[in-house]
C-alpha cells in the first residue's frame, strides 16, 4: 500500500480520520447538539463530538436502521454486544478498527471515562430490544443509563485537566445528570409517535400514549422543568471553555419544553415539536455573549 507525504505518523492520521468521522455523525444526526458544540473550545469540542458519535451509532442499532437492514432482534442484540465489547477493548488498548470507537476510546482514556459509565449506557440500549412494558423503576434506570451517564461523560471531558474540588465536582455531576434526564424526557415527548407507533415503546408507565391528557402532559413537563432548574444552578460553575455550550443546550431544551407545553396533547402523536434553526442560532449567540466570561 502506498503512503502519501502528509506529516505525522500513521497513527496520527488514523486518529484524525477517526475524529473526523465523529464530526460527520453529529452533522448528519443533530443540528441542536452540533450548534451547542460549536461554542466549545476545540479540544473539548472534539471530545464531545466523539462521545455523541458513539452514543448515536449505538442508538441506531436499536432504533430502526439495523432492523431496516434486515437484522432480527437477536442480531441487533448481538451487534450491540459486539459494539460494547469493542468499546471496552478500545478503552483498554487505545485502538479500534471501528473509527468511531477508536475516537471515543482516545477521549475516554484522556478524560477518565470508563466502564462505570459505558456499561449502564449499553444496558439501557439493550433494554430497548426487550418488548416488555417499562415499569416506573425501569424508566428511572433507563434514563440514568441512556442519558444521565452521557451527561457525566461530557462533564469528564469538560473537567479534564481542571483542578476541581470534590464538593464542586459533586454539584456539577448532579447538574449533568439532571440536564441529561431533562434532555431524555423532552425527547420522549417529542418522539411519542415514533416510539409508540413504530417501535412499540412507552416510556411513561401508566399513561396511554393514544389518549395522553393535558394533565398528564403538564405533569411530565413539570418534572422536566424541575430537572432544568437543578441543572441550571450548576452552569455557572462549569469551566469557561464549556459553560456557554451547556447554557445554550439548557436554554434550547427549556424552549422545547415550553413549546411542548403549548402544543395540545393530542397533537404530539401527529407532529414532532422543534425549534427553528434561526431560533437555535439566536440561543447560541445569546449563550456565547452572556455565558462566555471567565471563572
Amino acid at each position: 500500500m502506498s503512503r502519501d507525504d502528509s506529516p505525522g505518523t500513521s497513527l496520527d492520521r488514523y486518529d484524525e480520520t477517526a475524529e473526523a468521522s465523529a464530526s460527520v455523525v453529529i452533522g448528519r444526526y443533530s443540528t441542536s447538539f452540533g450548534a451547542a458544540a460549536r461554542l466549545l473550545e476545540p479540544t473539548c469540542r472534539r471530545r464531545i463530538r466523539v462521545i455523541y458519535a458513539l452514543v448515536r451509532i449505538a442508538d441506531e442499532v436499536v432504533d430502526g436502521s439495523a432492523a431496516e437492514a434486515g437484522l432480527s432482534v437477536d442480531d441487533q442484540r448481538a451487534a450491540l454486544d459486539a459494539l460494547e465489547a469493542e468499546t471496552e477493548r478500545a478503552m483498554r488498548t487505545g485502538y479500534s478498527t471501528n473509527v468511531v470507537v477508536h475516537a471515543f476510546a482516545r477521549t475516554a482514556r484522556a478524560t477518565g471515562i470508563d466502564a462505570s459509565l459505558t456499561a449502564p449506557f449499553f444496558a439501557s440500549m439493550r433494554r430497548d430490544l426487550d418488548p416488555s412494558p417499562f415499569t416506573a423503576d425501569e424508566v428511572v434506570t433507563y434514563i440514568y443509563g441512556s442519558a444521565e451517564v452521557v451527561g457525566l461523560m461530557c462533564l469528564r471531558a469538560f473537567l479534564a485537566d481542571e483542578g476541581v474540588d470534590e464538593e464542586r465536582r459533586a454539584r456539577l455531576e448532579d447538574g449533568a445528570r439532571h440536564l441529561g434526564a431533562a434532555f431524555q424526557k423532552v425527547n420522549f415527548l417529542r418522539d411519542l409517535a415514533v416510539d409508540w407507533r413504530d417501535l412499540g415503546r412507552n416510556y411513561f408507565p401508566g399513561v396511554d400514549p393514544e389518549a395522553l391528557t393535558e394533565a398528564e402532559k403538564h405533569a411530565i413537563l413539570d418534572d422536566i422543568d424541575a430537572d432544568l432548574t437543578i441543572s441550571g444552578r450548576s452552569v455557572a460553575e462549569l469551566p469557561v471553555r464549556s459553560r456557554a455550550a451547556v447554557a445554550a443546550a439548557q436554554e434550547l431544551f427549556a424552549r422545547l419544553a415550553s413549546k411542548l407545553r403549548a402544543t395540545p396533547a393530542d397533537e404530539l402523536l401527529r407532529a414532532r415539536v422543534r425549534v427553528p434553526d434561526a431560533e437555535k442560532f439566536a440561543i447560541a449567540v445569546r449563550a456565547a455573549v452572556t455565558r462566555g466570561g471567565s471563572r
